[in-house]
């Protein structure tokens, strides 16, 4: 039934989908089999977790300090240096105000008038509200600090990510584990800033704790140490409690990760139209309330634990209370202990207990937050030896020959190779093209030419400089790209095409896109839009602009002939053009092709008909090579594919249709 409110009819809620039985829900089917690997984040830390103890956690906790005072001290050195200041001045104070307390308690209670008492006991007093206003104004200093330290330890550990995560090789994002380690050390990044608060806290108590023991000390000797036992059970209960839900974390990674993708799937405007057209709106949501039922009842055997841990810590807190208590009573009615001192020991008693279990508690969460850096440790650790290292040789800048000799390319996780002993040659002036089925190592070729994969084996060299000897930077300087997956970056139309060459932008101006965007049509699309070349292209704003496919693709070409590199490679650049757009753009690559090496991988046959070298893959092997007539005169896998596609183009009258034996490329290649 259709409610309604203020802003106009509300849709009756569907009813929430009800699981379907295991019997039918099968995640290899759905999801495909994984690897159970040993070494995967979600599980790589189960011995960790498994040995973990108080004793472990004690003999780690130096370094763990360690770690949280060199990122604040990295993040802001002022700021952590009157941090530490501010809050041992509070904990001075605060073994002040306690002593003032004791000195305002037996002024009260000696003998005396009462008015005489009083008089004897203000000095103390005043002291008392003086060191609890003072500590106030400490406790509000401190917060200010923290608010600038907190998100400048978030830039440092952000940034750090960042900078590896766009300079460490490609192939390593083609290696699943390398993605996984990612997802998980940016979770730990963010628990960076969580460290240093928690050290922050556990300077705070273990000053609170030095002053409260001080004054204990003073009263009596035997009260400290009954003190710091009586608040280990609690201790106990916390590390426990982290222990547990970090394990949870680490085993239920996998599901969150899906939780994660099908909501945005379900959510994002590009699958919409598809998830409406095939009805997969009830599977997907089927899906997603499987998963989620099955985080909720992980939360709720979780929290269990945690309970059962927490009631045991402080049951047995309690009776060692209990035992602190009788002793300071015992001390009183022996004598040891004047009554005034028992008072004072009393509020002593609390604020240590307190600053105890403020420790003992923030000591539990920095250790699961140690745990969670971790992650971010390893992966900036393993990044950082997969950086290309720097070479002091750089390659030609206008190679007239790039050739790549008996590559082979096998990509991490898989056994067969992609690349088998591939050997081919392009030359400056010349457009060579590679054609092939789908898998057949055209893009995995072409990414090998352009510097950005490393062969196996084999060599890529340009004017006879081998490039594994060249810096990396150096060979992309000289490349431009039209990917196949091209990017779709959230910003303005203008810098959608200059991110090509930054540093072109920077020296010819803004208006130095226009002609790149002339050449491939591109600003046909763009001086139509609201703004010009200064429209928003990130969809996602209220104030961004949409492109559909084929007005992209323009982009992304102007992007590549904006930078003027004197290699181009072209992965298939006009799968979303239409046909006036695509015949534009191969003559543009034409020209191009007279004074740069331009290598072209389509699948449009037709498009390469011109081309002065054409390399046919299969199977990562080059099974035939040639120009189009040449390709054309004998039998093989791209004279097949050419009349394939080119058939579609002729209409036959089967009465006209050829006799047996007939090859229709010869017929397609007839003189008219």
């Amino acid at each position: 039934m259709e409610r309604t409110s203020e802003n106009g009819p509300v849709p009756a809620q569907r009813k929430a989908p009800s699981a379907p039985p295991a019997a039918e829900h099968d995640p290899v089917l759905t999801y495909g089999k994984e690897d159970d690997d040993r070494v995967r984040p979600w599980s790589r830390h189960d011995r960790t977790m498994a040995e973990t103890g108080v004793r472990t956690l004690a003999r780690r906790l130096p370094g763990l300090l360690r770690l949280a005072w060199s990122l604040a001290w990295e993040a802001d050195r002022a700021g952590l240096v009157v941090m530490v200041v501010l809050r041992v001045f509070a904990g001075v104070v605060e073994a002040a105000g306690l002593l003032a307390v004791a000195g305002a308690l037996t002024a009260v209670l000696r003998d005396g008038p009462t008015p005489q008492r009083l008089r004897e006991a203000l000095p103390a007093l005043v002291l008392v509200v003086a060191a609890e206003v003072l500590r106030s104004g400490l406790a509000a200093a401190t917060n200010l600090v923290r608010v600038r330290l907190g998100p400048r330890v978030d830039r440092v550990c952000l940034v750090r990510l960042l900078d590896l995560a766009t300079r460490t090789s490609i192939m390593a994002f083609d290696d699943p584990r390398f993605v996984d380690d990612l997802d998980a050390a940016e979770r730990g990044a963010a628990s960076g800033r969580q460290l240093v608060d928690n050290a922050i806290e556990m300077l705070t108590s273990a000053v609170r704790i030095a002053a409260a023991g001080g004054v204990l000390g003073v009263l009596h000797p035997v009260l400290l140490p009954l003190l710091v036992l009586s608040i280990l059970p609690d201790g106990w209960a916390s590390l426990r409690s982290a222990r547990l839900a970090h394990a949870s974390w680490l085993g239920r990674l996998r599901q969150v990760r899906r939780q994660y993708m099908l909501r945005y799937h379900m959510t994002a405007r590009e699958c919409a139209a598809e998830i409406r057209s095939f009805g997969l709106g009830r599977f997907l949501l089927d899906e997603y309330t499987i998963l989620a039922r099955e985080q909720e009842a992980e939360q709720v055997r979780v929290g269990r634990g945690q309970a059962r841990y927490r009631l045991t810590g402080e049951a047995v807190s309690g009776l060692a209370l209990g035992v602190v208590y009788g002793t300071l009573i015992l001390l009183l009615n022996a004598g040891v202990m004047p009554l005034a001192a028992g008072g004072t020991a009393v509020l002593a008693i609390r604020t240590g207990r307190s600053a105890l279990a403020q420790a003992l508690t923030t000591l539990n969460t920095a250790y699961e937050n140690f745990l969670y850096f971790g992650e971010y440790r390893a992966w900036i650790a393993q990044a950082g030896g997969l950086v290309p290292a720097p070479r002091e040789q750089v390659a030609p800048a206008r190679p007239v020959v790039v050739r790549a000799e008996n590559v082979v390319y096998t990509y991490p996780r898989t056994d067969t190779p992609a690349l088998r002993g591939v050997t081919v040659e392009l030359r400056r002036g010349e457009v060579v093209a590679f054609v092939g089925v789908n898998g057949s190592g055209k893009s995995t070729l072409a990414k090998i030419l352009a510097g950005l994969y490393e062969p196996d084996t084999g060599t890529v060299s340009w004017d006879g400089v081998d490039l594994a000897g060249v810096d990396p930077d150096s060979v992309r300087e000289n490349i431009s790209v039209i990917p196949q997956d091209y990017t779709q970056w959230p910003m303005s139309a203008r810098l959608n095409i200059a991110v090509g060459r930054i540093s072109r932008l920077l020296a010819d101006g803004p208006d130095s896109v226009i002609p790149a965007a002339r050449a491939t049509e591109a600003a046909e699309v763009i001086e139509k839009l609201p703004h010009g070349y200064d429209t928003s292209l990130a969809r996602q704003y209220n104030s961004g602009h949409d492109l559909s496919g084929g007005q992209w693709q323009r982009i992304a070409c102007a992007r590549a002939v904006y930078r003027d590199a004197p290699v181009l490679i072209a992965d298939e650049p006009s799968a979303a053009l239409d046909a006036r757009a695509e015949q534009t753009l191969f003559t543009l690559i034409r020209e191009l092709g007279r004074d740069r090496t331009v290598l072209l991988i389509t699948h449009r046959l037709a498009s390469v008909r011109t081309a002065d070298r054409i390399y046919v893959l299969d199977g990562g092997l080059v099974a035939d090579q040639g120009n189009h007539a040449e390709l054309m005169s004998r039998p093989g896998i791209y004279r097949e594919l050419f009349t394939l596609q080119a058939s579609q183009y002729v209409d036959t009258d089967p009465a006209d249709a050829e006799p047996a034996g007939t090859d229709r490329g010869d017929v397609l290649d007839a003189p008219r």
